[in-house]
């Protein structure tokens, strides 16, 4: 299991997010700078133990009314080839020292790992506690094994991801609450947030279905 290192980041998680968000075709603020809060989230671990991967949701208070955003980030210790337009930016940590933050729907272990916690080969982790399960996070399936995506395309609300077998990986960066998956979907993810008044608010992180 990956250990949480309680330390110091320069510049911060939600700083390095406050310049990235407005940059992105999803994003619902206004023209105003976003003002962000940790709203929830979880984390998945890397077999190889090298790459950290983080699934952040943050709440922005900048609009006319609150809006809550699912950001997955891959945290490296070393630049990703040819991952230069997914850099969300740079960090000193206080014990990995310098690590570079990707958008993770663009970085390959990311994305192998939440295929598997799709397929239920693995379980979602709490984000700020080591070794410790989040059962906030739920997941289904029916198939038996996912094909490899492709590149990652943004659009007004979420991440699209297709497979050659004819399947699209949708993930949704604009959250909302929602009880089930769509009738179409074979497969998806979903977990809790807090909104900034306090209240807890569940729906889908993403969804699985045939293109």
């Amino acid at each position: 299991m990956a250990v949480i290192h309680h330390t110091s980041l320069k510049p911060t998680k939600l700083e390095l997010l406050t310049a990235w968000l407005p940059t992105r075709p999803w994003y619902q603020g206004g023209g105003g700078v976003p003002e962000l809060a940790k709203a929830g989230g979880f984390r998945l671990d890397d077999p190889q133990g090298e790459v950290g991967i983080e699934f952040m949701v943050v709440a922005d208070t900048s609009g006319a009314r609150p809006a809550a955003y699912f950001v997955p980030l891959t945290y490296r210790g070393a630049p990703l080839d040819g991952a230069e337009d997914a850099l969300v930016g740079t960090m000193e940590h206080g014990v990995l020292g310098r690590r570079w933050a990707y958008d993770g729907c663009h970085d390959p272990v990311l994305l192998a790992q939440f295929v598997a916690l799709i397929e239920g080969r693995v379980q979602a982790q709490d984000q700020s506690v080591s070794d410790t399960v989040d059962r906030e996070v739920s997941r289904a399936f029916s198939g038996d094994v996912l094909p490899r995506f492709s590149t990652a395309v943004d659009d007004h609300e979420g991440t699209e991801l297709k497979a050659a077998e004819g399947v699209v990986l949708r993930l949704q960066r604009v959250l909302g609450p929602a009880d089930d998956a769509p009738p179409e979907a074979i497969g998806h993810v979903a977990g809790a947030w807090s909104l900034p008044d306090g209240v807890r608010e569940r729906g889908l992180f993403a969804v699985l279905r045939p293109a």
